[in-house]
């Protein structure tokens, strides 16, 4: 599949946002956030986007990786943090199947440990197979793996 130069501008332009928003500095507004203001000044967003292509970034991301405050004056990512953030998600009783999306590669290790989070908050799961295959896609050749989400919530997990 082609991708357009403005989705690839975008996808780079996430990944800078991630990377901004992962940095351990002691001046968070609050729990996961950080000033918009400071990510465009800031040398990882560099000088390529504009904040109307942050504007963009975040209102046409097909996976809604990141949202502003209700002032639009900070910018957080919504999930996937590889650092401990408290987004203020409540526990929820999970549906009776989710997705796993991960390489080829990456299944002789599963069947030996599991499904891990390595080093991020938690396992990534979708609610469809068509999301977890675009996610395994990322990895290499993709594989997807039905969790049975209901029964594990059952027996306490």
């Amino acid at each position: 599949m082609v991708r357009s130069t403005s989705y690839q501008r975008q996808t780079r332009s996430g990944g800078k946002i991630r990377a901004f928003l992962d940095q351990e500095l002691p001046a968070r507004d609050s729990p996961g956030c950080r000033f918009v203001s400071k990510f465009l000044l800031s040398r990882r967003s560099g000088s390529k986007i504009t904040r109307d292509e942050l504007n963009k970034v975040v209102k046409e991301n097909d996976k809604q990786r990141f949202s502003f405050s209700e002032d639009n004056l900070r910018i957080r990512a919504n999930y996937g943090h590889s650092i401990a953030v408290d987004l203020g998600y409540s526990p929820a009783v999970p549906p009776d199947v989710l997705y796993h999306g991960t390489a080829v590669r990456s299944l002789k290790a599963i069947r030996v440990k599991g499904l891990t989070k390595g080093n991020r908050q938690y396992v990534h799961l979708s609610p469809d197979a068509e999301t977890a295959r675009n996610v395994g896609q990322r990895h290499g050749k993709p594989i997807v793996l039905k969790v049975l989400s209901g029964q594990m919530h059952l027996d306490g997990h």
